[in-house]
């Protein structure tokens, strides 16, 4: 499996997230500029969280349109998967390649804490590995995770199983306890929590590696 792992100017998380790609696949990502225009072959495609561009205008806004993501929303359209974490998940919202958007946090706060999530949906590349339910202890840092959307939208993503996480502490005050979604064909996911932070013992948790091992897995076969 091959991984690629987009930075833009104001990531803080690539080096997190191409270690744990690392540690589950064996094989180094490769490391993408927001510059770029072009992608090389690559199954899985990370959005590594941080301040793109120091999150002006609004968080996500200004990456979705790097030059780079014209070339992320294709692949994601023709099936490849991609991950969006934290500022990831945001870029993902702007794009509209998953649901939603993401609010200033209810507290008006940033919050930097662990938190616990119970996985949603099993049925993905991403969490296949996963037992329904699952509680799964991770850290979140950020300060525009609220996530929301309508009524109706909320309805559809249920019937469509595009819940992928919800929050068993809701940090932030996220609709219906929010803290993951995945698109309709649930080849992208978008989640506010940082799993790659949560990957070995000297973590404080190891709970994050199982969505790592998953997509590896899967992606390997």
């Amino acid at each position: 499996m091959q991984a690629a792992v987009i930075v833009f100017p104001g990531s803080n998380r690539e080096g997190d997230a191409v270690k744990a790609l690392e540690r589950a696949t064996g094989k180094k990502p490769q490391i993408v500029w927001h510059g770029d225009s072009e992608l090389p072959k690559t199954d899985l495609i990370v959005l590594p969280g941080g301040f793109s561009y120091g999150d002006y205008l609004r968080t996500g806004a200004m990456a979705a349109h790097s030059p780079i993501m014209r070339e992320v929303i294709d692949r994601a359209k023709k099936g490849v998967r991609v991950w969006g974490i934290c500022n990831g998940f945001q870029i993902l919202c702007e794009t509209g390649l998953v649901p939603g958007i993401l609010l200033r946090n209810a507290s008006m706060k940033f919050v930097c804490r662990r938190v616990t999530l119970k996985v949603e949906n099993t049925d993905s590349d991403y969490t296949r590995l996963c037992k329904p339910k699952q509680e799964l202890k991770v850290i979140v840092a950020h300060g525009d995770g609220n996530y929301f959307a309508q009524k109706d939208a909320l309805k559809e993503m249920e019937d469509n199983g595009q819940i992928a996480f919800r929050y068993v502490d809701n940090p932030n005050g996220s609709v219906s306890d929010i803290a993951g979604v995945f698109n309709k064909q649930r080849n992208v996911l978008g989640m506010m929590p940082h799993p790659e932070d949560a990957v070995e013992p000297l973590h404080g948790s190891t709970d994050g590696a199982v969505l790592f091992e998953s997509i590896a897995k899967t992606l390997s076969v």
